[in-house]
Formats: C-alpha cells, structure tokens, sequence
C-alpha cells in the first residue's frame, strides 16, 4: 500500500464484518457511520455480512450483500461468514480497490486472498486479543501468549491494522508492529444530545428519590454485565436508593434475570430497544450508565449515554478511561468499585457533571471519525461543509 500519496478517485471498499448483531450494537453502528461516511465522500462501499438468508440490496451505508452464515451456539444470535470458497467468489467478482476487514480470528484468511490479489487490505481491531482470551477465562500470561501469536500474524498478513484507540494499539506495539494506525470511532452528536431527557421516561423507570442507573449492552460473557447488578446490590445495602434499566439481549439474560429475582434487585430488563429515540431519552434520563466491558476498544454506548449528557462509570481494564476522560469515572472490575465510582460521580452537581459529559462526547464526530478511516485507505476524505455536531 502506497503509504505517502492519498487517491483521489472514487474507490470501490469492500468491508467483510463477522459477529454483526441481528439489529443492533456497536460493530452495526460503525459499520453503518462508516459505509455512509465513505459513500458521501464519494466512494462506493460494499458491506458483505452474514445472515439467515442471501440479499443484496442498497442502502444508505451503501451496497450490503448478505451471505447465508451459521449460527454460533451460545451467542445469542451471531453468524459467520463460513463458506471460505463463497466469500472468495464473491471478492473476484466484486474485485475491489480495497479491503476492510472487521474480524480477527474467523476472518484472517482473507488477507492472504487481499495479496495473492494485490488489494491493499486492513484489519480494524475492534476488541483486544488477550482482553477477550481473558473474559473467556483464560489465564493472563496465557492469554497474552496466545493473543501475542495471533497479532504476529495478523500484523504480517494486512497492509495495516487500524485501531481506534491506544488501548487497543498496545498490544500491537508490544510485538513490534509498524503497520499500526490510530483512527477513532464517534458518536452521532445531532441525535444524541441532552434535550433527549424526558421526565416521563424517567418516571416511568424510577421514583423522584431514586438514582436511575441505565447499561445499555449486550448480555454476553466479554461484557460482564454481571458487575452491574452486583454495584446496584452494593449500592443499595449502602442505602442508596437506586434502580437498573439493562436495555440490551444476549445469551446471559436469563441467568441475570433469575439473580435479581434471587437478591431482589430492582432490574427492569428491556431487552432490544429498536426505538432509537426511545434509547436516547432513556440515555439522557439516567444518572449514570454503566460499563462494566473490560475488553471494549472503544465504548460506543457509553460514548452515546454521554453525548445525552449522561456521565459513565467504565472498567479500568478496558480503552473507555481514554474515551471519557474526566468526564467520567473508571472502576475495578467488581461490584464494590463500580458503586464507590457511582457514588463519586453523584456528589458531583448535576448539571456540572451532564455539561462535562457532553463536552466530552463532541470531541467524538463521526466526520473525523471517516476521514481517519479514509486516511488508513489511503483514500481521499470527503470535502464537506461544516455540520453542527458532525465533526470533532
């Protein structure tokens, strides 16, 4: 890849993404920010997902190909893009001018398609390696071994490898690739934003003395959901009187479910909440949302909660202290820290505490976010006017 001399003609990039969420999530809403991002700059984006069924259809991301993908057993409802000869098929016909690719493991194969080739190819990193070697229970040094092996050869098999923080960069810095680069995600600034905060949302999730906590994530093991029910009990044999709205599905909901009915905690579970205004008032309603993930690269929910002005207590072991900076607040990964991080957060005035999670959130654009991914292409950014909320 021709790393010194961006083009400037219109590029055909096609974007490969396993472990998409049947309708929503963080990877989705990248994915879709990101086509539609390329597409306005006058690029032609081609997203190849799996799914129960083939469709090729376009949209406003672009052109989105489904190809038929098996269920993965206990995850709730991801697919995978399995039939290598399909997929490759496909990439021939397709022929593009570059590849992105959103998946580390099942996936990786397609950079050794991308040089036999010669399309210039990245890898964007959307998870750390060892972070979820970890959560899956896999001991530290084993898993950055293990991790460590496999971003060798990730690193040696793509033209770059995109991350979009530094936290999700270490690990690559560590095995001494130089193939790195930095590109953030964002937040849509003009659809999320603090006026989303309704008295009846609120009222209907919790009482006028009550701290209404919201997480807003999938139920599955990397995410830990677990640590929000466990601050929530803690927080509540303090004396605080607070509630927890989880709007989200995955394979851990049920067992959740069955321990706040076991503790008697007051969880309301909304599963998928496919009302996006819905979501963001009930964002911009909340006291404080949760991020117990310790493997999140970047933290698209809590970045969404804070543009509704809503502050954010995250994990320290993962890339969200570097997101929300001061603006938030970080926590071990257990239950006693993330309620002494709610707690400090709360006697924080509220209007000083939703004013700076906001501020955060706009150094977030999704406009920046693109001409960063261009830039990783080697692809011209888009020559736009100046949107409110749009750009960093």
């Amino acid at each position: 890849m021709n790393t010194g001399n961006q083009s400037n003609r219109s590029l055909r990039i096609v974007r490969l993404a396993n472990f998409v969420a049947p309708a929503s999530g963080g990877l989705r809403t990248a994915l879709r920010e990101l086509g539609k991002g390329y597409k306005a700059a006058g690029h032609e984006p081609v997203l190849v997902i799996p799914g129960e069924r083939f469709a090729d259809r376009e949209t406003e991301q672009g052109r989105v190909i489904t190809l038929p993908g098996p269920l993965l057993p206990g995850t709730g409802g991801y697919r995978v893009l399995a039939d290598r000869r399909r997929v490759s098929r496909l990439l021939e016909e397709l022929a593009p001018d570059r590849l992105e690719v959103s998946d580390r493991t099942t996936l990786r194969w397609t950079g050794k398609w991308a040089r036999r080739a010669r399309v210039p190819a990245v890898m964007v990193s959307h998870e750390t390696a060892d972070g979820v070697l970890r959560t899956w229970g896999l001991p530290d040094g084993a898993a950055r071994r293990a991790a460590d092996a496999l971003n060798v050869r990730t690193a040696h098999t793509y033209a770059r490898v995109v991350c979009t923080t530094e936290f999700a960069e270490r690990e690559f810095v560590r095995i001494g690739a130089r193939n790195v680069v930095r590109a953030p995600l964002g937040v849509d600034l003009v659809r999320r934003h603090p006026a989303l905060r309704d008295p009846e949302v609120r009222a209907r999730h919790a009482r006028g003395d009550e701290t209404l906590l919201v997480m807003c994530s999938r139920l599955s093991v990397e995410k830990r959901p677990g640590t929000a029910l466990d601050a929530l009990e803690v927080l509540r044999r303090r004396g605080r009187r607070a509630v927890l709205v989880v709007a989200g599905d995955g394979p851990l909901r049920a067992r959740l479910e069955q321990r706040a009915r076991e503790r008697a905690l007051p969880v309301t579970f909304l599963g998928h909440v496919s009302d996006r205004g819905l979501l963001g008032a009930l964002q911009a309603s909340a006291d404080v949302a949760l991020a117990p993930g310790p493997a999140e690269t970047f933290g698209l929910a809590a970045l969404e909660a804070m543009a509704c002005g809503t502050p954010v207590v995250a994990s320290a072991s993962s890339a969200l202290p570097e997101v929300i900076g001061s603006a938030g607040a970080v926590a071990a990964d257990h239950g006693e820290s993330f309620a002494d991080a709610v707690d400090l957060l709360l006697r924080r005035p509220r209007r000083y505490r939703r004013e700076a999670a906001r501020g955060r959130a706009e150094c977030f654009g999704w406009n920046a976010a693109v001409d960063a991914f261009l830039a990783a292409h080697d692809a011209a950014a888009a020559v736009r006017p100046f949107v409110p909320g749009g750009a960093a």
